[in-house]
C-alpha cells in the first residue's frame, strides 16, 4: 500500500506548486482587463483621431501606468506558464513543454504591441521634431498606430488561445482537477481562435462571431477560480483504484 506519509508529502508539494501557479495566474486575470478593456475605453474614441490623441495627451500619467501594467501582466503570464509547467510536467512532459512554449512565444508579441502605445505617447508629447507635422498628419499617424496595436493584439490572441489546448489536456489527464475544467479550457481555446480568425479572414462577419467567441473564451475562468480557491489535489488511493 502507498505510505500515508508519502501521499501527504506529495500532496503538500502539489499544493505548493498549484498555489504558485494560482498567484501568477490571478495577477494576469486582474491586470489583463485593465489594459485590454478599461484603458482603451478611457482613451480611444473609434474613428476620432483628434479626440483620442487629446485624451492621451491629457491623461499621460494613466497612459504610462497602463504601459507599465501591460509589461507586468506579460511577465506574470510568462511566470504562470512556467509555474503550470512545473505543476503538470510529471503528468505529460511533452504537452507541458508545448504549453510553456506557446506562453513564451506570446510574451514578446505582447511586448511588441506596447511599442505602438509608446509611439502614441510620443505623438502627444509635443516634442520639437513633431512640429514639422501638421495636426492632421499627427492624427493620421495616431490612427495608424492604434490600428497596428489592434492587429498585434489579435496576433497575441492566437497564442492566448493555443496554450489552453495542451493545458486543457493536462488538466483532464492529471486527475488534480475536475475533468470538466479541462473541457472548458478546450472550449475557451477555440473561442479565442474563432474571434481572431474571424477578424482576419471574415471581417464582415466579425461583429456576429465575436460575441459568441467571447462567451466561449470565458471557459478559461472556472479553472482559474478553482486553482485559486481550491488548488490541485491528488486522488486518494481509493479514488485512484475504483475497482477496490
Amino acid at each position: 500500500m502507498i505510505s500515508v506519509e508519502l501521499v501527504g508529502t506529495a500532496q503538500s508539494e502539489l499544493r505548493k506548486k498549484s498555489r504558485i501557479a494560482a498567484f501568477w495566474y490571478l495577477l494576469v486575470t486582474l491586470t489583463g482587463p485593465f489594459v485590454l478593456i478599461y484603458l482603451p475605453s478611457r482613451f480611444i474614441v473609434p474613428g476620432d483621431a483628434a479626440t483620442t490623441l487629446a485624451n492621451i495627451t491629457a491623461g499621460q500619467a494613466l497612459f504610462r501606468l497602463g504601459i507599465v501594467v501591460e509589461f507586468v501582466s506579460a511577465v506574470c503570464f510568462l511566470l504562470t506558464g512556467l509555474a503550470l509547467y512545473e505543476l503538470f510536467k510529471a503528468v505529460d512532459k511533452g504537452q507541458a513543454r508545448i504549453m510553456a512554449a506557446l506562453v513564451v512565444v506570446s510574451v514578446p508579441v505582447g511586448f511588441f504591441s506596447t511599442l505602438f502605445q509608446i509611439a502614441l505617447l510620443r505623438l502627444g508629447s509635443g516634442a520639437d521634431y513633431l512640429k514639422a507635422l501638421a495636426p492632421g498628419q499627427l492624427q493620421s499617424l495616431a490612427m495608424a498606430f492604434l490600428d497596428m496595436q489592434k492587429q498585434s493584439n489579435f496576433i497575441a490572441q492566437i497564442f492566448w488561445g493555443l496554450w489552453l489546448l495542451p493545458l486543457g489536456i493536462l488538466v483532464i489527464k492529471s486527475g488534480f482537477f475536475p475533468k470538466i475544467l479541462g473541457a472548458l479550457q478546450e472550449i475557451a481555446c477555440f473561442g479565442y481562435l474563432a474571434g481572431c480568425l474571424a477578424f482576419f479572414l471574415f471581417p464582415g462577419a466579425y461583429a456576429k462571431i465575436n460575441p459568441i467567441a467571447n462567451i466561449m473564451a470565458f471557459g478559461e475562468l472556472p479553472f482559474i477560480l478553482w486553482l485559486v480557491v481550491v488548488g490541485a489535489r491528488l486522488k486518494s488511493p481509493r479514488e485512484a483504484a475504483p475497482g477496490m
